[in-house]
């Protein structure tokens, strides 16, 4: 069955918007941090934007699943592996964001399809913003009380790289890079909103040489390449989605000018562990 994803961008835009409301009740006020099996912290906002994701597509879309990073364990791989087409969430994307009351953090809902993310909601509760993006439709930029305008990857001139970066991961791998650049300028950003600020045309460049799940990419994937760019790993090939028993990422790069050479300055190193 085939989807007209123009129609289905406007409901999936209006989950996550009531997501981060959900979201924004928890973070006006004291709340407790758990810790999942893997470490990663939990508070109550995550549960409660996942509870209402869920919900809301399960009513707007009962024939697909959905994979969220709250309820990963409860679907066997197998079952997962036979998807064809599923939602992925994470439905608070920035949680040591959210505890440190920074405001940078996300809802991230994809649809995917085959392997490929082909719609896409990034929701900013705390700025009241949203990236959307479906393929053959496009990438927008919303904001409460202003309406929607499309957005569109910048292309590189006379002037420095824009690299935007994790505020939580850094190190030497990613400095290299940088340095390799030359000319540039550095943005520090926390979660999916690195990947938005090349959609929109803020920054060129996001090399990401540190783990990721898939859910954390693959809604402001669909947006980033509705605005024009890529999101590939080292070697240049897209991310997907569910190839396999594990939902990490590789080392991924998102940029926007796609005739700028972005590949050189990547540490050989890498590109080793990349190719083995």
């Amino acid at each position: 069955m085939s989807l007209n994803l123009s129609e289905l961008l406007p409901p999936v835009r209006d989950i996550a918007v009531a997501a981060g409301e959900r979201i924004l009740e928890v973070y006006s006020r004291d709340f407790q941090v758990e810790s999942k099996d893997d470490n990663s912290p939990l508070t109550e906002a995550d549960l409660a934007a996942h509870r209402h994701i869920v919900a809301a597509l399960g009513a707007l879309t009962p024939e697909i699943p959905i994979l969220s990073e709250e309820s990963a364990t409860e679907v066997p791989t197998s079952v997962r592996l036979g998807w064809d087409r599923f939602w992925l969430v994470d439905p608070l994307d920035g949680t040591k964001e959210f505890i440190k009351r920074n405001g940078e953090f996300t809802v991230n809902i994809a649809l995917v399809e085959g392997h490929t993310p082909v719609l896409g909601v990034v929701h900013v509760p705390v700025k009241g913003v949203t990236y959307s993006g479906a393929q053959g439709v496009g990438a927008f930029r919303s904001e409460a009380g202003q309406g929607e305008r499309p957005i569109r990857v910048s292309t590189m001139g006379d002037r420095p790289v824009r690299v935007v970066g994790s505020r939580s991961h850094a190190g030497e791998h990613i400095e290299a890079y940088v340095s390799a650049l030359g000319a540039h300028e550095f943005l520090a950003r926390g979660s999916s909103l690195k990947l938005c600020l090349v959609a929109e045309g803020a920054a060129d460049v996001y090399p990401r040489f540190g783990p990721t799940s898939e859910w954390d990419t693959a809604a402001a994937q669909a947006v980033v390449v509705s605005a024009g760019g890529s999101v590939v790993d080292l070697q240049g090939r897209p991310l997907g989605c569910n190839r396999g028993a594990s939902i990490l990422n590789p080392y991924f790069m998102v940029v926007g000018d796609s005739n700028f050479d972005w590949f050189s300055g990547i540490p050989a190193d890498l590109l080793d562990t990349a190719d083995a």
